[in-house]
Order: C-alpha cells, then sequence, then structure tokens
C-alpha cells in the first residue's frame, strides 16, 4: 500500500502563490506517476497536473486553465511531489487532491491507484 499525505494549502490573495506538497510512503518503488486534481464546492473533480517517469524520462501535462502559472515537480529520493501555483485566481478555490499510481503515463480521467484526503486552497478576490 501507498498512502500520500498533502501539505500546503491556505489562504492567499488573488495573485499570490502557494506550494503544495504531496508526501508518499509505503511501497512507493512501485510509483511511476503522480497527479494533481482539485474539487471545488458544488462541481466534479477536476485534472490539474501530473507527472510521470520511467528511467531516465519524465513527462508532465496541464489542464488548460492553469498551464503558465502551475508547475508539477518531484523529489525523486522522497517520492515528494509538489505543485507550484503562481498567480493564482479565485477558480482556483478548491480541495486539492493528490493521486499516485503504479503504472507510468498521464491519467487526467483520474484513474490513479491512492489518494491523499486533500488540502484546501482558498484565494481570496
Amino acid at each position: 500500500q501507498v498512502q500520500l499525505v498533502e501539505s500546503g494549502g491556505g489562504l492567499v490573495q488573488a495573485g499570490g502563490s502557494l506550494r503544495l506538497s504531496c508526501a508518499a510512503s509505503g511501497r512507493t518503488f512501485s510509483i511511476l506517476g503522480m497527479g494533481w486534481f482539485r474539487q471545488a464546492p458544488g462541481k466534479e473533480r477536476e485534472f490539474v497536473a501530473a507527472i510521470t517517469w520511467r528511467g531516465g524520462n519524465t513527462a508532465t501535462d496541464y489542464e488548460d486553465s492553469v498551464k503558465g502559472r502551475f508547475t508539477i515537480s518531484r523529489h525523486s529520493a522522497k517520492v515528494t511531489v509538489y505543485l507550484q501555483m503562481n498567480s493564482l485566481k479565485p477558480e482556483d478555490t478548491a480541495v486539492y487532491y493528490c493521486a499516485a499510481d503504479r503504472r507510468y503515463g498521464i491519467r487526467p480521467k483520474g484513474d490513479y491507484d491512492y489518494w491523499g484526503q486533500g488540502t484546501q486552497v482558498t484565494v481570496a478576490s
């Protein structure tokens, strides 16, 4: 099993920045991909960003509305994934969830094996 713990959420003014972290523990050697999703009140969960790696290759992808503002990265030794969020907008307000998978690939539909509990991000206008 793999456990995921998100941190770094909070309240920020529009235009500000936050950095989310997702730390994996347990059988982390099997993880080949991680992603961030978000869910705003009354809305469905949506894809934000993902990263996948195998050997020396790494690939990332982003939802269109966050491209150029958010950056996903990972610390390979710690199996920790980060989401740097800049130029935040009120519409970025949501609970952000981290996900992980044992398969290589980007999974924008959310078919990941493991999920964290989420961290709240609130952007004030």
